[in-house]
């Protein structure tokens, strides 16, 4: 039986964090798919099809990592794809009353769905897109914070 891990997200932009969490997400999983959320409600600095792109380029070619998009509840995506763990990273105490209340809601919605929360490498804790979005907006250097790939558009979007 194939253990099918989503690593949910909004990944606007993708960071070093991201990316350790789905390297390491792989320990735990035979197949990852690193989901990208759609939420209406939000205006995200790079589309979806930009976002994918990116993390496709920032974590190379794995055949266990399967990168696409969903709309709507992630407890619903999960029973349409299989999976049976949804991975979330948690940096911060701060984070962890939201994720716990999400969690709490997709048991509920999907009893057979776990939710496993991984603590990012040290020197990311306290990386996140909306503080390298900042950083990016300003004209200052997050080369250390995302792919080179990642840099460079941030570097094109907050020219113009």
């Amino acid at each position: 039986m194939t253990r099918i891990a989503i690593y949910p997200g909004s990944f606007d932009p993708p960071t070093r964090g991201h990316e350790d969490l789905i390297r390491r997400s792989l320990l735990l999983s035979d197949r990852l798919i690193v989901a990208v959320a759609v939420n209406v409600s939000k205006q995200p600095l790079f589309g979806v099809e930009e976002r994918l792109a990116m993390l496709r380029t920032a974590v190379g070619q794995d055949p266990r990592i399967e990168f696409v998009s969903f709309e709507g509840l992630l407890a619903d995506f999960a029973r349409r794809v299989g999976a049976s763990v949804v991975v979330r990273g948690l940096r911060a105490v701060s984070d962890f009353e939201y994720e716990f209340q999400m969690a709490l809601m997709n048991r509920q919605l999907h009893p057979s769905l776990e939710t496993v929360f991984l603590v990012p490498a040290l020197d990311l804790t306290y990386l996140s897109s909306s503080l390298v979005r900042e950083v990016a907006r300003f004209g200052g250097d997050v080369s250390a914070l995302v792919h080179p790939a990642v840099a460079e558009a941030l570097r094109a979007r907050f020219a113009k």
